[in-house]
Order: structure tokens, then sequence, then C-alpha cells
């Protein structure tokens, strides 16, 4: 996509014809008007742009964004994302996709999207329960949940996205709450400006199955004590009062109160998004409630070679240097003849 292509664009003209079809109160609604609003702030016309989406509540994004879509199967949104991708290298890649989707049934194709970095942005809605089936728990369903298909509590370890994906190797990782509409816009530009996957989870509310999922980060009141914004070459400290403070002790985060022994804002661990190292983005990605604030903002950002730009480049050196004989390879040694047996 070149800086030409770019023109001025309003959140209106990323709306589509249809009824927007999810429980009111949902907090899919303010994730609907992040993104068209991000999409309308980078200036890249909607016949440029393409949301491919699995199965799920979240799923339902392609009808409601004016882009090329795909409602594609459970789980399949990333392979289905990286065959438009292969496909169409001009087309900016969306993907629309849930806790289940993504990491259940869509799990095998999730890692691989990640570890081949392929141009693509996905935007993984974790609200800790299968809403569109009613209920069921999810792979991020904390542990002793009980739900319909869980009457006496999970016994499942939950996913964390974030440290699954950083173990994937992932070169964008970034987290906000729907709720919060200036972390989610910071998030949403550095994503779309990024080469390379792009994952974004987004805590998102399910206000009929999994209602308040969340509000131990998300309510105003909280938010600033048991949330920190991450920022690039700034220290990590946080809260109302912005007293308190994240230090490394050898590898080990601890939180720290600003004053005390001695320790002040030059004492706290200094937030690198570009480190190539992923050790500290996965540190980051672990940091919960309620030993730690739950980082928030962009955790890691690197350079690495884009799938997409590697394969369209073998395929040009291949036609360059020895252009194949379809004719040849059809007429080759992997070829036999069926008698009249059968």
């Amino acid at each position: 996509m070149t800086d030409d292509a770019r023109i001025d664009l309003k959140p209106k003209d990323f709306q589509t014809d249809q009824d927007v079809r999810w429980c009111p109160g949902c907090g899919d609604y303010a994730i609907l008007a992040a993104v068209q609003r991000a999409l309308a702030k980078q200036g890249v016309p909607g016949h440029r742009i393409a949301t491919v989406a699995g199965i799920g509540c979240s799923s339902r994004f392609p009808y409601y964004l004016n882009t090329y879509g795909f409602h594609t199967i459970h789980g399949r949104a990333a392979a289905i994302a990286t065959g438009v991708k292969l496909g169409r290298p001009d087309l900016q890649v969306w993907i629309a996709t849930g806790d289940g989707d993504a990491l259940s049934i869509g799990g095998n194709h999730f890692i691989h999207l990640l570890r081949r970095n392929v141009d693509c942005k996905v935007l993984l809605f974790n609200n800790r329960i299968y809403g569109l089936t009613k209920g069921q728990y999810s792979p991020t369903s904390e542990f002793g949940k009980k739900t319909k298909s869980t009457p006496f509590g999970s016994l499942d370890h939950p996913f964390n996205p974030l440290a699954v994906a950083v173990g994937a190797e992932a070169a964008f990782v970034a987290r906000f709450i729907d709720v919060d509409a200036k972390t989610g816009a910071d998030v949403l530009a550095a994503a779309a400006a990024f080469r390379g996957t792009a994952l974004v989870e987004i805590f998102q509310n399910c206000n009929i199955f999994n209602d308040g999922a969340w509000d131990h980060l998300a309510q105003k009141e909280v938010r600033a004590d048991q949330t920190i914004l991450l920022e690039h070459g700034k220290p990590m400290v946080f809260g109302g009062a912005r007293d308190k403070g994240i230090r490394l002790v050898g590898l080990r985060p601890v939180v720290f109160r600003l004053g005390e022994d001695g320790l002040g804002a030059g004492d706290a661990w200094i937030h690198d998004a570009h480190d190539p190292d992923p050790t500290r983005a996965f540190l980051l990605a672990r940091m919960t409630a309620p030993e730690f604030p739950t980082p928030m903002g962009v955790l890691r950002s690197v350079a690495r070679p884009v799938y997409d730009d590697l394969v369209h480049g073998q395929m040009r050196e291949v036609a360059a240097n020895k252009a194949p004989d379809l004719q040849k390879l059809l007429d080759g040694r992997n070829s036999w003849t069926v008698g009249a047996a059968g």
C-alpha cells in the first residue's frame, strides 16, 4: 500500500447498511466503533482492505465494516487470511476472532500465523466465554468457572493469549479494554502501521453470559491501580496518584511504592517494546492481578521478515532463474499408467 493511496475518510465511510446484531450493551459495539475510527484515521479506502472472520459473536465484523469481507468457518480465519494476503498482497488484511475461535479449534492456525509473521492485523476479542453458543466455558475461562458445560467448575488451566503469542515469537503483541477508547485508538493505530502479524487482545465484556468478567480492571475507579499503560522508552509507573512502579529484580518483576526505601521513578523498569529478545515481553504478558497491574498498550513491536514478502521474493527468484516447465513436470517421474483393469 502506498502513501499516495491515502485519502480523507470518516468512520461512517466504514459503516454498512447491515443492522448491527449484538446484544444490547455488548462490548463489541465499542470495539466496532474503535476499529471504524482507526480505519478512517489511517486513510486507506475500504476497497483496499479485507476483513476475515471465523465463527462467534466477534465474527460478525465483516458484515459491519465497509471493506472486502470473508465470514469463514470455525477457527480457520488465520488460514483464509494467509491465502488472501498471499493472493492479494496489496490489501491490508484484518482478522476478527474470539478467545474460543482462535484458541480452541483455531489454535494451530493461530500460532502458525504468528510464527510466520504474515502481514495482517488480528483482533482477538476475549470475553472468557463462548457467547454465540450461549455460555459454555472457553480456553480463557478461569479455573473453577461454572458454566452450562462446567456446572461444577472448569478444571482446565486457562490460556494466557499474549503469553502464547510471545511464545510463538509474535512480532507485535498488544492489549486494551473495550471501554478504554484512548488506549484502543493508540493500539489500533500502531497495529495498522505495523508490517507483519499484529496481534491485539481486547478484553471485551459479554453482559449476557459473563457480565463483569473484566470489572476488576475496567471500572474507572480501579483502572489506574489495576492496570499499567506501557509506553516505549518510559518507566513503568502506575496508580491513581502515579505513586507505584514496577522494577526488575533479576528476571522477576516487583511492585514498589515510589519514595519508599529510597526508590523512585528512576528505579522503575524502562519499557522497551523493540527489544528483539522476547523474554521481557513474556514477563509482561504473565503479569496479572492481584499481584501485578495488568499491562495495557503495546508489549512488543519488533521488526522481523514478513512471510508474504519472503514467498513472493522466492517466487520471483525461481521464475527468473529457472522457470518451471509444466509439461515436463506432468511427464516426469511422478506419473503412472493406469491399465484396463484400473
